[in-house]
């Protein structure tokens, strides 16, 4: 998926040290994909870059789409990360500049490493169903992988974790209480989607040496003493064992953390790189029809990238 703003802002993150356990609420930022698609986007945002090396978090849905286009994102490129496309309900169709074609449906994971350049569109099918709710993230690649050559995966099958109360955990991506996803990561990290029944207290475990953030998808929680409705994201630091996680009513929750990401990087539109001038080369390279490939079989003409900012792109270390 994109960023689809027209005067995308620098993300200077990275580097830096661990904090503590803390308990610091990020609201999300309402933000138009295309035509007819409003996400809440989570990462990054003025007081949180990066949660491990998960780098970008957009929450859409649940959106009634019937007798609409729905998700309609044209071409577009990406170097240096992952994509991981995430639904509860409703359908993605995946389309990339290696060929690739694929319909990702709820609790499936459709995981595209860009590595050093990959295009690709996403769209809700022709005959799609009703409702379109599910989350879009990105993943940093490290320096050493990330001018690899781009792959994607799809995988109907993941590991499901569950527990009293209607304790129901999908791994996404890396390990969770020993269940381990098939999903190709290149730092420790973890990715879950977390559903707990009404009245049901859990804790959940955790690495200490992870940093976490909880967004809530769907009803309400409480996640170690902090309520959270949908459109939040609760940055929780480092040095915990475990967490409490309560709900009166029936909630979704997901579940991110990784080892702080302690590399520099600068994120702008759909690039993540070392440098300013590695983005200004990857735009020039996409809006000359070159490195990132064609998608073929999309409606429509690829995606133009907005211009530089007027100010140098450098990567400054993590800022929290």
């Amino acid at each position: 998926m994109s960023n689809l703003d027209l005067k995308p802002a620098a993300s200077l993150c990275g580097g830096g040290g661990r904090t503590g356990p803390v308990r610091d609420v990020q609201p999300g930022k309402q933000v138009p994909l295309g035509e007819s698609t409003l996400v809440r986007r989570l990462l990054p945002n003025l007081g949180r870059r990066m949660v491990g090396a998960w780098c970008f978090v957009d929450h859409y849905g649940p959106d009634d789409i019937a007798g609409e286009p729905g998700m309609q994102v044209p071409p577009h490129p990406h170097m240096g990360l992952q994509t991981v496309t995430w639904l509860r309900e409703g359908e993605v169709l995946h389309r990339d500049s290696l060929g690739s074609l694929q319909t990702v449906r709820p609790r499936e994971l459709g995981l595209m490493t860009s590595g050093r350049a990959i295009a690709h569109s996403e769209e809700s099918p022709r005959d799609h169903t009703r409702v379109l709710h599910g989350a879009q993230l990105w993943v940093a690649l490290p320096n050493e992988q990330r001018g690899k050559a781009p792959s994607f995966e799809h995988h109907a099958e993941l590991p499901v974790i569950t527990g009293g109360g209607g304790l129901s955990a999908t791994v996404i991506l890396g390990e969770l209480a020993g269940a381990r996803s098939p999903g190709t990561i290149h730092s420790p990290l973890v990715g879950a989607d977390i559903t707990i029944g009404a009245g049901t207290h859990v804790r959940l475990p955790l690495e200490s040496d992870f940093e976490y953030a909880v967004l809530t998808i769907e009803g309400e929680t409480e996640v170690d003493g902090v309520r959270l409705g949908p459109g939040s994201l609760l940055y929780l630091g480092c040095g915990r064992g475990e967490l409490p996680v309560r709900s009166d009513v029936h909630s979704s929750l997901m579940l991110l953390g990784g080892l702080p990401f302690e590399e520099r990087i600068v994120m702008w539109w759909n690039f993540v790189a070392r440098s300013g001038e590695e983005v200004a080369a990857a735009r020039e390279a996409w809006m000359a029809g070159e490195r990132f490939g064609t998608v073929h079989g999309y409606d429509g003409p690829p995606l133009p990238a907005p211009a530089l900012p007027p100010v140098p792109l450098k990567p400054r270390g993590r800022r929290r």
